[in-house]
This record gives C-alpha cells, sequence and structure tokens, in this order.
C-alpha cells in the first residue's frame, strides 16, 4: 500500500514560467471536498481545475494556458479547511 501525504501541499512543477501549461501537484492527506481554480491578476476565475469530492493521496492537473494572454495568473486549491493560493507567470 502506497504511503499518503503527511500534510495538504500545493505546489507548480517547472517550467515557470510556463509557456503554454504546467502541471499543478497537491497533496491529501485525507479525502476531501477540493477546488482548484485559476484567477488573473484582477482577481477573475479563468479556469476551474477541480471541483468536487477527491481521495486522499498524491495528485497533479495539467493547466494549458494556451488561449491566455502572458501575464500574472493564481492558482487556488480548497481542501476541508485548508486553503493555499500561489502564483504562476505566464510568457507567451
Amino acid at each position: 500500500m502506497a504511503s499518503l501525504p503527511r500534510t495538504f501541499a500545493l505546489s507548480a512543477k517547472l517550467p515557470q514560467p510556463l509557456n503554454p501549461s504546467t502541471s499543478i501537484n497537491y497533496d491529501l492527506p485525507t479525502s476531501a471536498r477540493v477546488t482548484l481554480k485559476v484567477y488573473d491578476v484582477l482577481g477573475r476565475e479563468v479556469a476551474t481545475l477541480v471541483d468536487g469530492f477527491v481521495e486522499a493521496g498524491y495528485h497533479r492537473e495539467t493547466f494549458d494556458a494556451s488561449r491566455y494572454t502572458s501575464g500574472v495568473y493564481f492558482y487556488k486549491l480548497t481542501a476541508g479547511n485548508f486553503t493555499q493560493t500561489k502564483k504562476l507567470l505566464l510568457l507567451k
């Protein structure tokens, strides 16, 4: 049996800056209702990568930004009572 993460975590894989896509990894020590969303610099939601119940474990979602303009974006994970936001830079 594979081990489960001990803590919630959120990270993006290289490349950073992304062009045009990146993998966003998140770890869940327990199963939870999860949302993983991407926002532009003005706080407008531009993509929903996850919205539903997710089992505990290590997870990866791909954010394809090929249709978005260059700039700063934020990705936000909410899982149960855990929330974390990080920054992405898109250069085309």
